[in-house]
């Protein structure tokens, strides 16, 4: 066959033609930029917002050990402690608020408009497209402030004149990967209840109820006694309570199985239980798409 032949020859599609996720999670984000910096004045305000939210939190606390020593009695967290329990908050919520809220928030409206008949059409999975289509980046404001004060936190930890602490590097590997497992579990949370927008139309009442629930991780799991109805709920069956206490373990308070075998156990739940919260999600998300019915139906 001549060579001229071979190249008039249309190209084959190949599997890696396919659109890439990360590509298209980049191609989001740059246009949620873009979006943001048409109303720069806007966004500078909602960061000042945020920014004078964590600022004024962190002076709470700030006046808060004045007064004691520790959070709760015995509980081991002390000021320092507790502000790298503080930070990762601040990073867990700053992620989650940034990536996930604008999107879950909005799915509601694309079933009540119709368009999330577009989104079915398109290329590429129905979950991931409702849940990045939007970034808050006014949102990660907040994640600055917490990287700082958990770098100040850990470094106050290892400078400590009575017993320093520095966390080991197996610790600061595994930070990132416990974030990610309370992230999504929170992620997967959220997404369960936004799916049910689909059966029910309207879903005000369980995003509150989502707030509401949350609640929970933003303390230290000792303010809950161990061995109660409510630690068991919040802990195993709804594990909101290791989202940010077992990370923050890892750097403040080091979880070594030869220490205390229950805390270890923890860690070890966590990840099952993002992994079970992530599958329990895609199944709900799922059966509500099976259940949508097109607006033009």
């Amino acid at each position: 066959m001549a060579r001229s032949e071979l190249a008039a020859e249309p190209p084959v599609r190949r599997r890696d033609d396919s659109p890439s996720y990360l590509r298209v999670l980049l191609t989001f984000a740059r246009n949620s930029l873009i979006r943001d910096m048409t109303f720069r004045t806007n966004f500078l305000v909602q960061c000042i917002s945020s920014l004078s939210w964590t600022l004024m939190n962190l002076g709470f606390y700030v006046i808060v050990f004045r007064h004691t020593t520790t959070i709760g009695p015995d509980s081991g967290w002390g000021r320092t402690e507790f502000f790298v329990f503080l930070a990762t908050t601040w990073i867990v919520n700053s992620i989650v608020q940034a990536f996930f809220m604008p999107n879950a928030d909005e799915f509601s409206e694309l079933i009540r408009t119709g368009n999330l008949d577009f989104a079915l059409l398109k290329p590429i999975d129905t979950q991931f497209l409702v849940s990045f289509t939007r970034v808050e980046w006014s949102s990660l404001a907040n994640l600055a402030m917490g990287i700082g004060l958990l770098i100040y936190g850990v470094r106050e930890l290892g400078l400590d004149p009575i017993r320093p602490t520095w966390p080991s590097p197996l610790a600061l590997l595994l930070y990132p990967l416990y974030l990610a497992c309370g992230i999504a579990i929170l992620y997967s949370s959220m997404i369960s209840l936004a799916a049910t927008s689909i059966w029910l139309g309207r879903n005000q009442t369980l995003y509150d109820f989502w707030f509401y629930i949350t609640n929970f991780y933003r303390h230290p799991m000792e303010i809950f006694q161990r061995g109660r109805v409510g630690w068991a709920l919040w802990g195993t069956v709804l594990p909101i309570l290791v989202v940010v206490n077992v990370p923050a373990r890892l750097l403040a308070k080091p979880l070594r199985p030869e220490g205390d075998p229950w805390l270890f156990g923890l860690a070890l739940l966590m990840v099952v239980s993002a992994g079970a919260s992530l599958w329990l999600s895609r199944r709900i998300f799922r059966a509500a798409l099976a259940s949508y019915r097109s607006a033009s139906s």
